[in-house]
């Protein structure tokens, strides 16, 4: 007759074998848990896309604009205030992008491999029209390119649509520097503004909503001048009339 002890020792080796073994997979499986964590991490932290301008001599010399996946962009320049002036402002503003050029610039921007590779087009023989940078920024990337001029259709799209956005800006910020120090340059300014509107050179004129309502809100500027600062405002979304 075999003994208690005998017949409980090979249950006690079993047990502390399953429990190795439970240990041991436990140590596999967190390592992979924890991959795991910092990737959802990552993927959920913002992204954000900035395109910059270079251009000695230009009007603005310097420009940059940044955005957020949440549509929260920056735009912030330096230079003359006009190519016939000699006044010069640095400026800075933030403002909300509209959805649909949100969605626009990061679909671009992934088709454009997120600027990770060369995308200049080498050709030295081109007219120089600025050095141009494109930076995308989120939890996985961090890339940028540099160009004159690109072949690709994703970056030649980009570059006109953040210039077209950047147009709009210089446009607030010739008129904010107008309206406080040279109230009679901003009939002329706005004629301008109007008809590159009308050919669809700008882009997001909700951005400079603030300014034209400044302009149009103010009885010290002829009429003519507050009616055009009213149309322009009237070009663009519904939701950014007043």
């Amino acid at each position: 007759m075999r003994s208690r002890r005998s017949t409980s020792e090979p249950k006690r080796c079993l047990q502390a074998a399953l429990t190795r073994i439970i240990v041991f997979a436990s140590l596999l499986i967190l390592p992979a848990s924890l991959i795991l964590t910092k990737a959802s991490v990552h993927a959920a932290e913002p992204a954000s896309i900035s395109f910059s301008l270079d251009f000695p001599q230009s009007s603005p010399e310097h420009y940059q604009i940044s955005i957020e996946s949440d549509g929260h962009a920056h735009y912030e320049s330096t230079g003359k205030i006009s190519a016939d002036s000699d006044a010069r402002d640095d400026y800075e503003t933030d403002f909300t992008l509209s959805d649909a050029t949100r969605a626009h610039i990061f679909e671009l921007a992934a088709q454009a491999h997120y600027f990770s590779g060369k995308i200049d087009s080498g050709n030295k023989k081109l007219a120089f029209t600025g050095t141009k940078k494109l930076v995308y920024k989120d939890g996985q990337r961090n890339t940028s390119a540099e160009y004159n001029y690109s072949p690709q259709p994703a970056v030649q799209q980009l570059t006109t649509l953040f210039q077209s956005i950047g147009a709009t800006l210089e446009f607030g910020r010739r008129l904010t520097y107008f309206h406080r120090y040279q109230k009679l340059a901003l009939d002329d300014e706005l004629k301008h503004m109007e008809d590159d509107a009308r050919r669809g050179d700008l882009a997001e004129l909700s951005a400079v909503t603030p300014i034209l309502q400044q302009i149009y809100d103010d009885n010290s500027v002829m009429n003519v001048v507050r009616a055009r600062a009213r149309r322009i405002m009237e070009m663009g979304p519904p939701s950014t009339r007043n």
